[in-house]
C-alpha cells in the first residue's frame, strides 16, 4: 500500500470523531481506529502501523494485515484518507 495521508480539511477529534466538511458527513471510530488515525497523522507507513498494533494488542500479523487493509480501504472509499 502506498503512503497514506489525511487531507488537511478532515477534522478528527481525540475521541475518534471524524468530520468531512466537504459533504458534512461524520464518522466515529473505536479506540484502535483512533490509534490508527493518530499514526496516519504522524505519517507512519502501513508496515509501521501493523507493527505497532501487533506489539500493543494480542493479534497475529496475518490478521492485522488483512484487517488494517480493510479499514484503510474503507477510509479511502469515504475520502478520509488519500494515497500519495
Amino acid at each position: 500500500m502506498k503512503n497514506l495521508k489525511i487531507p488537511s480539511n478532515i477534522a478528527i477529534s481525540d475521541s475518534g470523531f471524524i468530520f468531512h466538511p466537504s459533504n458534512g458527513e461524520t464518522f466515529t471510530v473505536n479506540s484502535i481506529g483512533g490509534e490508527i488515525i493518530k499514526l496516519l497523522k504522524e505519517d507512519k507507513s502501513f508496515e509501521e502501523i501493523c507493527s505497532f498494533i501487533v506489539d500493543e494488542y494480542d493479534v497475529d500479523e496475518k490478521t492485522i494485515n488483512k484487517d488494517l487493509g480493510d479499514f484503510l480501504n474503507q477510509l479511502k472509499n469515504l475520502n478520509i484518507i488519500k494515497e500519495i
